[in-house]
Parts: C-alpha cells; structure tokens; sequence
C-alpha cells in the first residue's frame, strides 16, 4: 500500500465529471484508505488523489472508535430525504477551510462492492452528508460550489492553494 498525493482545488481534475468503473480497483482503494487516514480524513475520492473514476472511500467513524472502512464502486444516490441539514464541512483538497453545506438529511445509496455485489444502504446524519460529499467529487463539485455567493468569496479569501 501507499500514500497517494492529494490534489488541491483548483485542479481541474476536480471540477470533472468521472466515468464508471470497469476494471479491478482493490489496489486503488486500499491505497485510498491508507491515504485518507494517514490525511486524516473521514472520506476520500478517486478524483482527489488524480484518478478519474468513480470511486470513494469513507470511514466516518474511525476518529471516535473502531474503524469501520467502506468502499463505494459507481455509487449513486436512488432517494433522498426531503428535510434538510445545514453543516460545517471541510475537504482535504481544500484544506484549512470549512464551510456550511445543506444538504437532505438522509440518503440511499446504491453501489458495487469490490467483488462486483450490488449493495443499498440508508445513511442518516453525518454519513450522509459524508457520502454526498464525496458523491459530488465524481461530479466534479467540491463545497464550494454548494454555496451561496458571498459565503464563496470569503471561503475563497481564506483558502490559498
């Protein structure tokens, strides 16, 4: 396993759109894991480490107990909650910077495993917010761009790459 280097926005890599996965990622997504917790963050997607496929990591729970390691292959969100959350998030390709998002409160989201099974979960709280995150980086979004205007200049008056 290695430490993979994380892009920092702006990187135009970040602001694309990534194509399914195809082939075997497991050497990928271990790299991911070790990348993301030596970072330390709670999610990591392929795109913030320079590859273009859809593809992240996420542990949210690791810096309060046991970790818990997931990998999402192709995911996509199939519901969403009508009510939403407003919460501070930070991006480890923005570093130093948190800014509040708002987003659905819960979400269902449907993914392949490393051995190729179809898996739907429902995740609530933080690891929704967690899973939508990294969900927009295979969309080529990043905080910033769930913003209003003004809250964007004084995000970006803080951020220097």
């Amino acid at each position: 396993m290695s430490i993979l280097p994380i892009l920092r926005w702006p990187d135009e890599r970040l602001q694309s759109t990534c194509a399914p996965v195809t082939g075997d990622v497991r050497q990928l997504a271990e790299d991911m894991l070790e990348t993301m917790y030596a970072a330390p963050g709670r999610g990591l997607a392929a795109p913030q480490v320079g590859v273009m496929q859809r593809l992240f990591v996420m542990d949210e729970t690791w810096k309060e107990g046991t970790p818990a390691p997931m990998v999402f292959v192709n995911p996509e969100i199939v519901a969403q909650s009508d009510d939403t959350v407003t919460q501070p998030e930070g991006c480890l390709s923005i570093p130093g910077v948190l800014v509040d998002v708002t987003r659905p409160s819960a979400v269902t989201l449907r993914w392949k495993s490393l051995s190729g099974v179809i898996q739907e979960e429902r995740f609530n709280g933080f690891a929704a917010a967690c899973v939508q995150h990294e969900l927009d980086h295979l969309n080529g979004l990043v905080t910033f761009d769930r913003i209003e205007a003004e809250a964007r200049a004084q995000a970006l008056a803080e951020y220097t790459a």
